[in-house]
């Protein structure tokens, strides 16, 4: 853990056995693939010590994934895949992550390596690899779905969930936080269906034909050059909830302040379901939130060595990222308990084709 959070120009079993005082990198490759220890128990007390310095009633849950670069075809769930982290097509692995984010800090919380079905359908691949033979596909929904259950079973205070399309496009997945009975403020992409009993359109015709009213200008919270700003709208859908009662879903919208490229201004869509009487302001900072992941991912990868394992094992894999994650935790309650820090970590609170209703 000292060398994780030491000012190394690398963190792998080397140079840590070196910063340790060790010849070898014996002892720390060990660690990681096969001392005995309780690698979900140590992801639990994190995810406690984070809660006890970090933890805040109107706290956000935000699930995401990240691409670490590898080569050959021996590393656990690694093959040719669309990476965010890159851009591209690369030879990766993809870690499903789940970050909470509150007033006073942020930090990861929990993880779990995507394998594709190129690995899950090959168990001798597998075995040689340390995948157990219990487990089976996920995709990256079911992965987070995972993930959040633990959190909200564990008690962490939390009364939002936010995630971009990948996840917040999958009905299941918005269905499944309904029947959680937790708010969610979650990307979509433009032709998502608004469906009622009047038919079925897509989310940016229904923006398309937002009054001008409807548009507010609000900050979702700072950013690295002050307040980021957006032009929101907010329409109350006429759809059930899977939640019941007392349940509201709402469209929202995010405009850009300035033309892009192309000339158009950029817009952006969230579906969004929570108690009635939920703000427009709690939306737009809910959908703020979900910056926090990437902070994390690139503080966590710069800072202690998130990124710079050098270990094959899916078991490995685990190891290596929950002490990484440990590490970054620490790294956000030792900021959070700066009083200039928390002095600058408030988020900065920001409203018919379909039959919705516009917020004006």
């Amino acid at each position: 853990m000292r060398g994780l959070l030491a000012p190394l120009a690398g963190k792998n079993g080397w140079t840590l056995a070196e910063a340790a005082g060790d010849v070898t990198p014996i002892g720390m490759q060990r660690l990681l693939n096969a001392a005995a220890w309780d690698v979900d128990g140590v992801r639990d007390d994190a995810r406690a010590y984070a809660v006890e310095h970090l933890g805040d009633a109107d706290g956000v849950l935000v699930v995401d994934e990240t691409g670490f670069l590898k080569k050959g075809v021996k590393s656990a769930g690694v093959q040719r895949q669309y990476s965010g982290t890159a851009g591209r097509i690369e030879n990766c692995q993809l870690g499903v992550f789940c970050a909470y984010t509150s007033v006073k800090g942020r930090t990861l919380i929990d993880r779990e390596l995507y394998l594709p079905k190129s690995w899950t359908g090959d168990r001798d691949r597998c075995r040689t690899a340390g995948v157990p033979d219990e487990v089976e596909f996920a995709t990256k929904q079911v992965l987070a779905q995972r993930m959040l259950a633990r959190a909200l079973d564990a008690g962490v205070p939390a009364r939002w969930v936010t995630a971009d399309e990948a996840y917040g496009g999958d009905s299941k997945f918005r269905r499944w936080l309904e029947r959680r009975r937790i708010g969610y403020v979650v990307a979509v992409p433009s032709n998502a269906p608004v469906v009622s009993l009047r038919g079925s359109w897509r989310a940016d015709q229904i923006v398309a034909d937002a009054p001008p009213e409807a548009w507010k200008r609000l900050s979702c919270g700072d950013g690295a050059k002050g307040p980021r700003l957006f032009d929101w709208a907010v329409a109350t859908l006429p759809s059930v909830s899977e939640a019941g009662s007392g349940w509201r879903r709402w469209l929202l919208a995010r405009r850009s302040l300035t033309r892009g490229t192309n000339g158009e201004l950029e817009v952006a869509y969230y579906f969004c379901g929570a108690p009635a009487g939920t703000s427009d302001a709690d939306l737009v900072r809910v959908a703020g939130a979900r910056w926090a992941v990437e902070d994390c991912f690139q503080t966590a990868k710069t800072e202690v060595g998130l990124d710079q394992y050098q270990v094959r094992r899916y078991d490995a894999w685990y190891r290596h990222i929950t002490l990484a994650m440990l590490a970054h935790t620490y790294l956000a309650v030792t900021a959070a308990i700066s009083p200039k820090v928390l002095a600058a970590a408030s988020f900065h609170s920001p409203s018919e084709r379909s039959n919705v209703s516009w917020h004006t």
